[in-house]
């Protein structure tokens, strides 16, 4: 037996594993599924629930929004207090209350309970990310294994994206729209006692009192920026109070709450972490890549449904390619890594995903199966291969003592990046379609302003209008549409090869002649092995203040490409 893996297996008995780490990857793997499905089933019920509990327009966007939004809110909280109570014990309050809150939301006769009960699963699910994440640290603390094992978590992550909407449609047809919430329940009955029984637990560092001001700080903080960016990128006036005033709120408590944290003896977050090149680049390229993708998805489901006329089911099902490309990339991830290093896999992936959105512009007026199989299987290759290289680099980086807060923030970070490529990209699409209406034969200069607004509220206007002059509204649209998503796709393209470049900051290779314990105090990634086997491996560039950087590695990433 290696040096390394001697080591990793008294990582193991020291960290209190009560079961085969592979047992313990599947109870985890059952975890995210039902946070990654959650996040996007109820979209699929959103025509069900209107029409039964009648919300208004503010209350229907809290009852779809308000989940992300708590849970984006809420990582750095849940994730920093796992550090300190114990991973597991946040892990399975989150269990509980995940199953509790699916309980009301499902029963809910009203929309006030349903978003209340939305923002108990936020707040279960911001409980449940960074522990998966930080305790799968724990039990694989060899590289090479972890490798596998985040391959593998990240490829449920894809599936649990992809079957929401097919498993809300489903429900749907045969249940009630409360039937999208019960599915939890079962399966948080089970996994309470088998986690209890099977999953380690773990601490990080315990100096010190737990910053509690810092913490709600940090909550309130984040909830102000994605609200506002969340109303930006749905077409909120910038300027607007309701958009401005969370934004600039936010805004000021995050930088005081960073100032805080520089401040303090024993901080919630160690800010020295992002002056680890590996760690903060990694960052930066989980934002920038769903900056450029996320919003791009939204506007290609609309292409697919609005301009070529596919039903919903269709569009999944076209869509669907994506999620299996990234399910190939999450499983194939470690070798790559292992092979190539996190500084070609990553800047590969970002190349890889600007060639299938070049390629996407082809997409015209008429449908194109071919064109986009290809584009969307390249697209999802390439998106999951980024962000596994990044969340690899970005927690493999951080202090085993700080595994929970480094996973919570690389989770906010893929928030984010989200909300801002959709106000960002959306910003884009709408700049590029409106003006192709201003001046459509015909057609009165408020109701080309109206068309201007979107295609559907076009489609509306046309069939209003009826007519030559509909008939040439809504050709208009469709080309305008078209018009304004090859901008879009030459915009992501722009930031995608901005992240290839930003990659290189990313360690060349990495090794696996020492392994992950850690250290707060150096941030160090070492397991100690034993002088007589350790096991030599290739010299490598070494990683930040000079500590050699692991050359066998394996990636992570939520590949939440249905965000």
């Amino acid at each position: 037996m290696s040096g390394t893996t001697t080591a990793a297996a008294r990582c193991r008995r020291e960290a209190g594993a009560g079961a085969n780490r592979w047992v313990v990857l599947v109870v985890l793997c059952v975890s995210l599924l039902l946070v990654a499905v959650d996040a996007t089933v109820l979209h699929v019920a959103v025509p069900a629930v209107t029409e039964d509990l009648k919300p208004g327009a503010i209350e229907l966007l809290w009852i779809v929004d308000i989940y992300p939004l708590v849970c984006a809110s809420l990582l750095i909280l849940f994730g920093t207090l796992g550090d300190r109570i114990g991973r597991r014990r946040v892990l399975l309050l989150g269990y509980a209350l995940f199953g509790v809150a699916s309980g009301i939301a499902a029963f809910s006769g009203n929309a006030q309970l349903l978003i209340g009960a939305r923002a108990l699963l936020g707040i279960g699910g911001a409980m449940i990310m960074p522990a998966t994440l930080s305790i799968l640290r724990e039990v694989f603390p060899d590289r090479r294994e972890r490798a596998l094992a985040i391959g593998i978590w990240s490829a449920v992550a894809a599936v649990g994206a992809a079957v929401g909407p097919l498993l809300g449609g489903f429900l749907l047809e045969h249940f009630w729209w409360g039937s999208v919430f019960l599915v939890n329940i079962p399966l948080m009955i089970i996994s309470l006692p088998v986690g209890r029984l099977l999953l380690p637990e773990s601490r990080g560092g315990r100096e010190g009192p737990w910053d509690v001001v810092g913490a709600l700080m940090a909550a309130a903080g984040l909830f102000g920026v994605v609200l506002g960016v969340k109303r930006l990128g749905g077409g909120e006036a910038p300027f607007s109070p309701f958009t401005l005033v969370p934004l600039l709120v936010g805004a000021v408590l995050m930088a005081v709450f960073v100032r805080r944290q520089r401040r303090r003896a024993h901080p919630l977050v160690d800010l020295r972490m992002f002056a680890r090149p590996a760690f903060s680049t990694s960052v930066g390229c989980i934002v920038l890549a769903m900056l450029a993708l996320v919003g791009l998805e939204l506007i290609a489901a609309q292409y697919l449904q609005l301009v070529l006329g596919l039903s919903p089911l269709q569009t999944g099902l076209r869509l669907l390619p994506l999620t299996i490309a990234a399910m190939a990339a999450g499983l194939a991830g470690a070798k790559l890594l292992r092979r190539f290093g996190p500084r070609a896999m990553v800047s590969f992936g970002f190349c890889l995903t600007a060639a299938a959105v070049v390629t996407l512009t082809a997409m015209g007026g008429n449908d194109n199966a071919a064109l986009l199989l290809f584009g969307f299987v390249l697209l999802g290759f390439g998106l999951e291969t980024t962000l596994f290289g990044a969340y690899e680099s970005m927690l493999s980086e951080a202090p085993q003592t700080q595994s929970g807060g480094a996973a919570a923030i690389g989770e906010t970070s893929y928030q984010l990046g989200a909300g801002i490529g959709i106000a960002l990209l959306g910003s884009v699409m709408n700049a590029a379609y409106a003006p192709g209406l201003s001046s459509v034969p015909g057609v009165p200069a408020a109701d080309s302003a109206a068309a201007g607004h979107s295609l559907g509220e076009a489609y509306q206007v046309a069939d209003r209008l009826g007519g030559a002059s509909g008939g040439a509204l809504r050709q208009a649209a469709r080309d305008s549409f078209v018009h304004g998503l090859h901008v879009t796709l030459v915009v992501s393209a722009g930031l995608l090869l901005l992240g290839a470049v930003m990659a290189l900051r990313l360690p060349r290779v990495m090794e696996c002649g020492t392994a992950a314990t850690g250290s707060a105090a150096t941030g160090t990634a070492a397991i100690p092995a034993p002088a007589s086997d350790a096991v030599a491996v290739p010299a490598s560039a070494p990683g930040p203040a000079g500590i050699p950087v692991p050359r066998d590695a394996a990636g992570t990433a939520e590949s939440r490409v249905s965000a």
